[in-house]
């Protein structure tokens, strides 16, 4: 099953390293790697994105926690969150193709970012099955160039009961 784990950290150097040998000297494999500023500039968010039975997922969370850079950790499966992904895409595109490729951009809410004499540059940002659906319809335009982000994901808000 795969898992999201959301960490915040202390923003030093060497955090990052700790976090990530801990993986690779257990042989743990990571799906996705998220790091970026929080509101606080002292501390670091961290998105895992990991496949692994209860058992597996149990002794990860267990590990991370006995590193001292980390403040908290939550599993974020089976809550209620948001997740987020971005990608650029740069694909190959002749001036024919332009108002095709303008349409399917338009349907899945993607920007144009760049127009070359032979090429584009897409961005979207969405779910991670947004983003695979996307690129499944781009393939007939001869994907050139691709970044992903890794996922970000962050638990809802409580709602109020009716």
């Amino acid at each position: 099953m795969t898992h999201v784990i959301s960490m915040l950290v202390e923003n030093h150097q060497g955090v990052l390293a700790r976090i990530a040998g801990l993986f690779s000297g257990r042989a743990y494999n990571l799906e996705s790697l998220t790091v970026g500023a929080t509101n606080d500039s002292s501390v670091s968010r961290i998105t895992l994105v990991c496949k692994g039975d209860d058992n597996v997922i149990e002794q990860i969370k267990k590990q991370l926690n006995k590193l001292i850079d980390i403040i908290k950790l939550v599993d974020l499966t089976g809550l209620q969150t948001v997740h987020r992904e971005l990608a650029l895409i740069k694909i190959a595109a002749t001036p024919a193709q332009r108002g095709e490729i303008f349409q399917v951009a338009d349907v899945f809410r993607a920007k144009v970012l760049d127009v070359g004499l032979d090429n584009m540059i897409l961005e979207v940002t969405g779910s991670s099955e947004k983003i695979d659906d996307f690129l499944l319809i781009l393939q007939s335009y001869n994907i050139l160039e691709m970044a992903r982000s890794g996922l970000v994901a962050m638990e809802r808000g409580k709602k109020a009961k009716k």
